[in-house]
């Protein structure tokens, strides 16, 4: 080991990017690498989202058309032939509720859930939930259960 053969640690030491916009002599000077007039030479500019240079922005070149109803609910469908699944399995008992169908993630909690008529039941279960359509409903009460409206 000796003095000419020092060296500072691996990463230690960083190579700093040349300091802008003090002087002529920095070789940065002048500009400040920032180039000749135009909005992003000038201090405070930021550019608009969306915005494509004075040209027309994608967003209201495209045509819109429709109507989107603020007030809608958003319903998550959970059909028959899975709750079945789910029963024979051992997952459900003969009463569901809404918290047994959000504990077996069918659902999340904030969900609306409606129960869909696809599939058959063979077992009688009582089921909750925010909605039915006919079709579940009629195949419940066939199979000797209830379907309750929360």
């Amino acid at each position: 080991m000796s003095l000419h053969k020092l060296n500072p640690a691996e990463g230690s030491v960083k190579k700093s990017a040349k300091i802008i916009g003090r002087g002529q002599g920095s070789g940065k000077g002048g500009t400040a690498t920032r180039g000749h007039k135009g909005a992003k030479s000038r201090s405070g500019y930021s550019k608009k989202v969306g915005f494509e240079g004075g040209q027309m922005p994608l967003q209201r070149r495209v045509p819109k058309f429709g109507f989107t109803n603020i007030n809608r609910k958003e319903y998550t469908g959970i059909n028959l032939d899975v709750i079945q699944a789910y029963y024979d399995e051992g997952r459900f008992s003969d009463t569901i509720k809404l918290s047994d169908l959000i504990a077996e993630r069918l659902a999340s909690k904030n969900d609306l859930i409606k129960i869909l008529g696809r599939g058959e039941l063979s077992a009688s279960i009582n089921i909750e939930a925010h909605k039915f359509t006919g079709t579940a409903v009629s195949s419940i009460e066939k199979a000797g259960g209830q379907a309750t409206t929360v």
